[in-house]
């Protein structure tokens, strides 16, 4: 298992988007009937310039219109600068969210949407967010309680891998600590829970989930314990719950 949040984040994502495309697809389950994309397109402060860190595979700008906006998508990863760069009328640069290369002020509003927990140092990144931010302009958050997936977490474990967690590989900007993380350096800070938790009806997606957080490939005995587990669950309760604690935070230079 890598050392660090960062080192853990390059050895998932720098030569492939399938983990986190794996892991994207099974929030499909989301007992909310609003998915979490338009959720979050509705909160966002989008005018003028936009700056979107750690973009991931760029799927929030499938589900929300960025016409009229001057749109950049950042990722330290080069495979997914990659598929970035298929996202229509955007510009998209590979980075470091620690180290933007981008001028002072020139943006009106940042999004960080799940990727401040990869970072060894979360307040540099927010420094820097603070920096590229022109005065007045918004900061968007989106971030996991401790609490989030606890059913899912417990699955690696019992099946002797007790590195397949998601809080193993995290550092602690969470939604319990990023408020206060964000006002140390900015003003306003809001908070809004996206309540919503997972019913998933059978076990391939799960199998799928774990699979994406494992760096060595599961055993075929460890794969068969899982699948018994879970579909155990879903047998005796009709599905497989798995409760999930998201937030967005916001704030003002």
């Amino acid at each position: 298992m890598s050392s660090t949040p960062t080192a853990h984040a390059i050895s998932q994502y720098a030569t492939t988007t399938g983990n986190l495309t794996a892991r994207i697809a099974l929030h499909a389950y989301g007992t909310n009937p609003q998915n979490w994309f338009a959720w979050l397109g509705e909160r966002l402060p989008l005018r003028g310039d936009v700056l979107e860190v750690g973009a991931g595979t760029g799927k929030l700008w499938t589900h929300v219109d960025h016409a009229g906006l001057d749109l950049t998508l950042t990722d330290f990863s080069p495979a997914m600068c990659e598929q970035l760069r298929t996202v229509p009328g955007t510009h998209v640069r590979q980075c470091d969210a620690t180290e933007l290369p981008f001028a002072d002020a020139s943006f009106d509003a940042v999004v960080a949407n799940h990727m401040l927990y990869h970072l060894d140092d979360p307040a540099a990144a927010l420094r820097e967010f603070r920096r590229v931010l022109r005065p007045g302009g918004k900061v968007a958050v989106a971030v996991n309680g401790s609490d989030h997936l606890a059913e899912l977490n417990t699955l690696g474990p019992a099946i002797g891998r007790p590195e397949l967690t998601l809080h193993a590989t995290q550092n602690d900007f969470t939604a319990q600590t990023g408020p206060a993380y964000l006002a140390d350096h900015f003003t306003g800070v809001t908070v809004e829970r996206y309540h919503c938790d997972l019913d998933v009806p059978a076990a391939e997606p799960i199998l799928a989930y774990l699979a994406s957080l494992a760096g060595e490939p599961l055993t075929r005995e460890q794969r068969s314990a899982a699948r018994d587990l879970v579909q155990t669950r879903i047998d005796a309760e009709g599905g497989f719950h798995v409760r999930k604690h998201t937030v967005l935070i916001t704030a003002s230079r």
